[in-house]
């Protein structure tokens, strides 16, 4: 199946897996695809250790890390904004809500642990994500995407330097030009249905206006696309690949939580929404009383980045704490997943999930060339 994307990172599939956990980056990548591992949550340490552990499972082959470096944030002009200063710019309003949930809800705080940060959602910030990127480059890494804004020339630079290909992901053409010109090796048109940050243009019309608008950088195709007849569409709209997120997270490998699993498991295509609840930019994520609580006409607006995920920090933490143990926490628990959701029906090894893609992918172009064939 080698196409312009699969010389381009040395991988046998055009099919690159998006997740935060290395178990699923390593067995996409053995599998002949390109896992790649979501950083963001990661401090330099952990990201050290994983992108270790994943050299090491994979014997060498190629990875790649995701990172995100919005353009437009609260604080930018002094590269973020510090955890006092974040702090500072929640409104009472917004701490009394989140209190009030915690307590409605019955979800029990966190035990002291003072061997342990106090956590913080200050991960979206040029200041907390450089020092991901250097450890990243500091690796053997295939690919370094930047998955909210375009690549800045320092970025760009330096994984160039390294031999390292630069994506960013873009959800209207313009994005996408504006990435292209700043240098991005490839560029990934990511549709309304996608589960994590999105724009409001639907795949079906978004990759082939980027397609036509970024040529000859090839662009992968984000989006709804969870099995081979959904690739098999991308490639016919002229993608070169496929960046799959939702798709992992109901596999063996997969770091979510049984709750959330089953939640996935048991989700129709309109079970997700996009919100600004979690991190002040929209993100489509699954329906839970955390979402109908931020939906309601009598609650405050979500602040804006960082200040948002700052906000949201401890209480996520102890959802995700007591999920299983209380129904309160159970209720509130969400994750960022795309409408492919509804697809999810079993839990399977990362690796089967790669192969069943490919061959319904060859299914579907082999049928498809039959009927193009009774036609003529």
């Amino acid at each position: 199946m080698a196409n312009q994307i699969c010389e381009m990172l040395g991988i046998e599939f055009p099919i690159l897996a998006f997740t935060h956990c290395r178990d699923v980056v390593a067995a996409v990548t053995k599998a002949g695809g390109l896992g790649v591992l979501g950083g963001v949550g990661h401090s330099p340490e952990a990201l050290e250790i994983d992108l270790a552990w994943i050299e090491e499972e994979t014997g060498g082959k190629p990875y790649g890390v995701d990172l995100v470096i919005p353009l437009k944030y609260l604080g930018q002009e002094d590269g973020g904004l510090d955890r006092q200063r974040t702090e500072a710019l929640i409104p009472d309003e917004h701490q009394a809500f989140m209190d009030d949930i915690m307590e409605r809800y019955e979800v029990p705080d966190l035990p002291p642990r003072p061997d342990k940060p106090t956590t913080t959602g200050l991960s979206f910030t040029h200041n907390r994500t450089m020092p991901l990127v250097d450890i990243a480059l500091a690796h053997d890494i295939a690919l370094i995407a930047n998955a909210l804004g375009p690549p800045g020339p320092e970025l760009v630079e330096r994984a160039h330097e390294r031999g390292v290909k630069v994506a960013a992901l873009a959800g209207k053409k313009s994005h996408a030009v504006r990435h292209a010109a700043a240098g991005a090796d490839i560029i990934i048109a990511q549709g309304y249905e996608a589960g994590g940050h999105t724009g409001d243009v639907a795949s079906m019309v978004l990759v082939p206006e980027v397609v036509d608008a970024v040529a000859p950088v090839p662009v992968l195709a984000a989006g709804g696309i969870g099995r081979g007849r959904q690739m098999a569409a991308a490639m016919a709209l002229g993608a070169e690949g496929v960046w799959c997120g939702s798709v992992w997270l109901t596999t063996e490998e997969s770091e979510v939580v049984p709750t959330i699993k089953d939640k996935f498991v048991a989700a129709t295509s309109s079970d997700t929404t996009r919100s600004r609840s979690m991190t002040g930019k929209p993100a489509r994520m699954l329906k839970s009383a955390w979402t109908q609580e931020w939906e309601r006409g009598d609650t405050p607006d979500p602040l804006p980045m960082p200040v948002q995920s700052q906000l949201v920090a401890r209480p996520q933490a102890r959802i995700r704490n007591y999920a299983h143990a209380s129904d309160g926490a159970a209720q509130l628990s969400q994750y960022f997943v795309g409408q492919v959701v509804g697809q999810a029906d079993s839990v399977r090894p990362a690796g089967r999930v790669v192969m069943d893609i490919v061959e319904e992918f060859v299914d579907t172009v082999t049928a498809l060339n039959d009927r193009m064939g009774e036609m003529g």
